[in-house]
């Protein structure tokens, strides 16, 4: 959610009960301004909030003059300090993947642990077991979450953001939103992620497709099918999507208008169970 308009689009999410209180609104009003002139950002977005057992972490992004690439996350537990989080690396990824489980602590510095016994046999066939013990601290595991959610939950409509030749992602200016009609079709909604299905679709599917435009992919082509919720609420001018897959994620668009955005408020655990529950 875009910080200059966050009071506003908290209220278009407030069904699924994901706000905050007066003195977090409050705090996060001055202090993303602050954050943006410190960082040189071009804007910043509030992501949202992982519960924790102690304490909750609250999420921040900058971005810069490409939307995708030029990408910052920041953390804070008052709402007004913030720090910086690493970029989640493909060998940190699977190391959290094999070591954090369960609730979020609330603590940065905690530390999870993974014992692994390898039994590699000798020239004898005598089994010499080895402990491999994987080490990751919870400040690791919040960067690889937001990274997660990012990749596999994020939202933008159709034509809310153009790629040049060069690849440079930026906001369309001249989008208006998309109408009711398209509105309610989840065709119409992208993953704001590197794209992974485009280069499977057919000869004739990339025909139709737009490069500067559908440079990402269809939010209907997730496996599971069913994965998100599609609703209008608000006497059907505000269309909300929910995903299933990381419950507490809630994305807003209000047709005919530019304004979108999303939030994610929850635990930080992905609902493994969907593909069952479907």
């Amino acid at each position: 959610m875009d910080s200059n308009s966050l009071f506003y689009s908290l209220e278009l999410v407030a069904g699924s009960g994901n706000t905050l209180n007066v003195e977090q609104r409050t705090a996060l009003q001055t202090s993303l301004v602050i954050l943006k002139k410190n960082y040189k950002f071009h804007r910043v977005l509030f992501w949202g909030k992982i519960l924790g057992l102690k304490e909750d972490y609250f999420i921040a992004q900058g971005r810069g003059e490409d939307e995708m690439k030029d990408k910052k996350t920041l953390y804070s537990f008052n709402c007004m300090d913030w720090m910086l989080l690493a970029p989640a690396t493909d060998s940190v990824i699977e190391e959290v993947s094999k070591t954090a489980k369960g609730r979020f602590v609330g603590d940065p510095s905690y530390v999870y642990e993974h014992v692994e016994i390898h039994r590699p046999g000798g020239r004898d066939d005598a089994i010499q077991e080895e402990e491999v013990v994987t080490k990751v601290n919870e400040e690791s595991r919040l960067a690889v979450t937001v990274h997660r959610i990012d990749e596999e939950a994020s939202v933008a409509p159709r034509g809310a953001y153009l790629k040049s030749p060069h690849g440079l992602v930026q906001i369309n200016r001249s989008f208006g939103g998309l109408s009711h009609s398209e509105a309610g079709k989840l065709d119409n909604f992208l993953h704001f992620s590197k794209a992974k299905n485009l280069k499977k679709k057919s000869i004739l599917e990339m025909g139709e497709l737009n490069p500067a435009i559908d440079f990402m992919d269809v939010l209907s082509d997730d496996i599971p099918k069913g994965s998100w919720s599609l609703q209008l609420e608000c006497a059907s001018r505000v269309l909300v999507l929910r995903s299933l897959l990381w419950p507490g994620l809630t994305f807003f668009h209000l047709p005919t208008t530019p304004q979108h955005g999303h939030i994610y408020i929850g635990d930080g655990r992905k609902n493994l169970d969907l593909p069952f529950m479907l």
